[in-house]
């Protein structure tokens, strides 16, 4: 084994138990960032701002007070401003691609009438108040802005607020730009990396999309790939700095895999997150040699990527047999970064394998359905025995009462 990144085969003794640990997860991290979310939700309940301001000063080491919480609008504009022309146009133009996208998520109302003469149907309205959260402090992740803000707005809602936490120079100004970009309508200096577990601790009296981790790759690739681009992706997912990314190549091709490790040790030169780079590909980076593309997508399917890249001959056709990832980018013209910033779909989307059953963020995140049923005595007449009898065979009289009175 040689090369910052493994080279695995799934012939070789031991490749399941090597496999899985490449994606588990680390479980006291888990129940230490729940505690401690535990502990601030429940402070924040009692103190409010008081609190608020506390946490505020001891994790992002900013003192604010309430009247300093509330970026001022001004600002947000005064940062568009002053945004050099080529970044105020990147993220514009970002911004109109990633509107284009969601904009096509929209739902509308429907209704039909059915045989029996009800009227059914499901109201679409949106969501009155959200909340988003972008990291901040160290990081200007003003595409994150975007991606959060904006599929709320094309959805509806009326008031979108932004929280992220600000450095003691404050936000970047490209952060502030884009919020005013997106149409965030208020933007708070808080947050931190407890977030995640907040959302899980408050579940249920408020609504969450759902709980986002480290970044994760996938590519599988054939003997037709190229090295450079594939060693350029997993080393780009590596770059963002939690310690538990996740890059893994799956390829039938041998030869492929050790270009591949040649071609990342070249390129790790010239990044300058060198050190943080090697330590994630070490820790949870592997290249494996599969018995061919079917074993690929079987394993594929197994992890449930957040990024999945195919860099085959005939990307469409592994697309169509593959349901368990967070995006799907086909083909060596599609790398992931593209996605990251501005091919149009969201980049928040599921990681740690909750691609099995969590979607991207999209507008329909921020919408909730109603349904609506509509009767007439005709239709009741004909289909309120039927209520009875069912009502009745699970003991609740009062609900076969209802139906009955209006039969009489």
């Amino acid at each position: 084994m040689s090369g910052v990144t493994p080279i695995l085969r799934t012939t070789a003794p031991g490749f399941a138990r090597a496999f899985a640990g490449l994606r588990a997860t680390h479980a006291a991290d888990q129940r230490r960032a729940e505690t401690a979310a535990a502990e601030i939700v429940a402070a924040v309940r009692r103190r409010g701002d008081a609190a608020l301001l506390a946490y505020t000063k001891r994790f992002d080491g900013v003192a604010l007070t309430v009247a300093r919480l509330r970026v001022p609008d001004a600002d947000l504009v005064a940062a568009e401003a002053a945004l050099p022309a080529a970044v105020r146009a990147a993220l514009r133009l970002a911004a109109r691609r990633i509107r284009a996208f969601h904009v096509r998520q929209r739902q509308a109302s429907w209704r039909y009438r059915d045989a029996a003469g009800l009227v059914l149907g499901q109201n679409i309205t949106p969501l009155r108040r959200v909340g988003v959260y972008v990291p901040g402090g160290h990081a200007a992740y003003p595409s994150s802005v975007l991606m959060n803000v904006i599929p709320a707005r094309v959805a509806g809602v009326d008031e979108v607020i932004m929280v992220s936490p600000a450095g003691r120079d404050g936000h970047p100004p490209a952060v502030l730009a884009a919020a005013r970009i997106a149409g965030a309508t208020a933007v708070y200096r808080v947050g931190n990396a407890y977030v995640q577990a907040a959302k899980r601790q408050v579940y249920g009296q408020v609504d969450i999309d759902s709980t986002a981790g480290p970044s994760e790759v996938l590519i599988i690739a054939d003997a037709a790939a190229d090295p450079e681009y594939v060693a350029a992706d997993l080393l780009a997912q590596a770059e963002h700095g939690s310690g538990d990314e996740s890059a893994l190549l799956l390829t039938p091709s041998p030869r492929l895999a050790a270009a591949v490790q040649r071609a990342i040790a070249r390129q790790l030169t010239a990044l300058p997150r060198r050190a943080a780079i090697e330590a994630i590909l070490r820790k949870r980076g592997a290249l494996i040699v599969t018995r061919g593309l079917d074993e690929a997508v079987a394993l594929a399917e197994e992890v449930a990527p957040e990024h999945l890249e195919l860099l085959v001959r005939d990307p469409a056709a592994l697309t169509r047999r593959l349901r368990n990832a967070g995006a799907i980018f086909e083909g060596a013209w599609a790398p992931a970064p593209l996605g990251d910033y501005l091919a149009g779909p969201n980049h928040v989307l599921p990681t740690g394998g909750s691609a099995r059953f969590f979607s991207p963020l999209g507008t329909y995140d921020f919408v909730k359905r109603t349904s609506v049923v509509r009767g007439s005595r005709a239709a009741l007449r004909r289909l309120g025995p039927a209520v009875e009898t069912l009502a009745t065979l699970e003991g609740y009289q009062a609900h076969a009462a209802a139906i009955r009175v209006r039969r009489a």
